[in-house]
C-alpha cells in the first residue's frame, strides 16, 4: 500500500509540539574535556607505526593545515586574525621555553582532549588517533625552532 504524502505531513505536524518542549542544551565544555582526558591513553599512540618520518610529517602538515592553522597560524606562532575575532587567546607553540616543549605525551593529551578555554576536543571532533600522532610529530619535529635551527 503506497504511503500518502498527506499522511506523512499529518504525522510531522502532530510531532511538532513534542519537539518544541525539548530545548537543546550543548554539553558542558569542561565535562567534554574531562571525559576526553579520561579516555586518553598514551599507549594508543605508542602502537601507531609509520613507513617513515617523512610520511608522518606529511600527514601532520595536512592535519595542521586543515585543523590547527586557523587559530595557531601557519608556523604555530599563535594569534591569528580568526582567533582575535573569536576573542581567543592562542599561545605561540614555537617560542623557546613553551611549557610543552618536547613533551610528546603532554602534546598528545592536549590535542586529544583540548581544553575548556577554546581548544577543540579533537578526539571527539573528528581527528583520528593516527592524525593526532602525526600532527604532534609535525609540531614537535618540524615547527619547533630548536628542531629547525631557529632557537
Amino acid at each position: 500500500m503506497p504511503v500518502r504524502p498527506l499522511a506523512i505531513l499529518a504525522v510531522g505536524v502532530l510531532a511538532l509540539p513534542a519537539c518544541a518542549e525539548h530545548a537543546f542544551s550543548p554539553p558542558d565544555r569542561q565535562a567534554q574535556v574531562d571525559q576526553a582526558v579520561a579516555t586518553f591513553s598514551v599507549e594508543r599512540y605508542d602502537t601507531i607505526t609509520w613507513s617513515s618520518d617523512e610520511a608522518r610529517a606529511l600527514e601532520g602538515s595536512v592535519v595542521w593545515s586543515a585543523r590547527c592553522r586557523t587559530c595557531h597560524g601557519s608556523l604555530g606562532q599563535g594569534t591569528t586574525e580568526y582567533a582575535e575575532r573569536q576573542g581567543l587567546s592562542v599561545p605561540s607553540l614555537v617560542e623557546p621555553g613553551w611549557r610543552y616543549d618536547n613533551l610528546r605525551d603532554s602534546v598528545l593529551l592536549r590535542v586529544h582532549a583540548g581544553h575548556a578555554a577554546g581548544m577543540p576536543t579533537w578526539s571527539v571532533a573528528g581527528i583520528s588517533s593516527r592524525e593526532i600522532d602525526a600532527v604532534t610529530w609535525y609540531l614537535l619535529e618540524v615547527l619547533r625552532p630548536e628542531v629547525i635551527g631557529g632557537g
